[in-house]
Parts: structure tokens; C-alpha cells; sequence
């Protein structure tokens, strides 16, 4: 019995361990369309698979479009933001070529914690 005790700290450790993960900070900076970052920068296709190490990413498939929301600016700038159907969040900027552009002056804004967590549903993992 205490075997079975030890793989569950163990497994509870991991879990903790994979949510924090899942809320770092990925850049203190991002640039955006407009101050609020709700309007649409750009529409860009995907031209390579892509899957993300976290629930904060957007998975996609080659030929996929995505509307793009904000990049993130001074550290990780290879990370874009956007949304595909219902699904929305990080992608490389590599794995995308822009079809077209809606705003071409950007604004960069100080990010918030709450851009880096995962969604599940309409709910936040952490309260």
C-alpha cells in the first residue's frame, strides 16, 4: 500500500508541475492592432503541421488559415497569436506566410498574466 502512495505523490507532483508550465510568462511585450488587441492583424496560412507543447498554442495543418492577434515582441518574437475557428492561441510566425494584412501600424502593449493561461472550455485551470 505505501507503493501505490508514493505513484500518486508522484503523479500529483508531475500534474503540479505541467500547470505551472502552462502559466509562465512567455514575453513582457506584444504588439497588437489597436491598444485593446481585438481587431484582426492579418490572415495568414499555415504551411507546415503544427503542434504545441501546451494548451496555450494553436494546433494546425498545412493550407489551414488563421486570423492573427498580436505577436509577441522583444523576447520570444518568433510567437504569434491567433485564432482558428473556435480554437486560439500560440503559433511560430515560421510555420505561417501572411495572405493578407489588415493593420500595418503595430502598438506594443505590456502583456497581462491572464494571456498565458490555458483555456478550457469557458473556464481558467487555476481561480
Amino acid at each position: 500500500m505505501p507503493r501505490l502512495l508514493d505513484w500518486r505523490i508522484l503523479l500529483l507532483v508531475i500534474s503540479f508541475l505541467s500547470s505551472l508550465q502552462s502559466t509562465k510568462i512567455l514575453s513582457a511585450w506584444k504588439k497588437c492592432g489597436d491598444p485593446e488587441c481585438e481587431k484582426a492583424m492579418s490572415r495568414v496560412q499555415a504551411t507546415a503541421d503544427y503542434s504545441g507543447p501546451d494548451c496555450r498554442y494553436l494546433n494546425f495543418q498545412a493550407g489551414e488559415e488563421i486570423m492573427v492577434y498580436s505577436k509577441l515582441a522583444r523576447k520570444n518574437e518568433n510567437l504569434w497569436t491567433g485564432s482558428k475557428g473556435k480554437d486560439f492561441g500560440y503559433f511560430p510566425k515560421d510555420a505561417v506566410k501572411v495572405e493578407e494584412v489588415f493593420i500595418s501600424e503595430e502598438v506594443e502593449v505590456l502583456t497581462k498574466e491572464t494571456d498565458f493561461l490555458c483555456l478550457h472550455g469557458d473556464k481558467y485551470p487555476f481561480e
